[in-house]
């Protein structure tokens, strides 16, 4: 597996906001999916809790500052383009706003996919 620097990291691409998918390390449920400015990967790193760029608050956010369902990154993935991030996370409560373990809960219609 090879390594890239938080250098690397393409922001600009993405006009300063990657997508972060949330996936839990054990289960390897995919349990959310937000978005990291610099600021945001940075505190991730330095603390180890994952923290988020909020755009309806306009502020950086550490996920279950309110909830308490905070998760705890293990590892952090970055993908061949260095324009998305994977965290794996310990995740023993739910991740999403409704009490659903994954914000992933809602099937699409099947015949709204042809």
């Amino acid at each position: 597996m090879d390594t890239r620097s938080i250098q690397e990291i393409d922001f600009i691409k993405r006009n300063g906001l990657l997508p972060v998918i949330v996936q839990d390390k054990n289960t390897k449920d995919i349990l959310m999916l937000a978005y990291a400015n610099r600021e945001a990967l940075d505190y991730t790193v330095k603390t180890g809790n994952a923290y988020f760029w909020s755009n309806s608050r306009s502020k950086l956010w550490m996920k279950g500052e309110e909830s308490g369902n905070t998760q705890k990154v293990t590892e952090i993935l970055v993908d061949c383009d260095s324009d998305a991030l994977l965290y794996l996370v310990d995740s023993k409560a739910p991740a999403c706003h409704t009490g659903n373990r994954s914000c992933f809960h809602n099937l699409l219609e099947r015949n709204k996919l042809r």
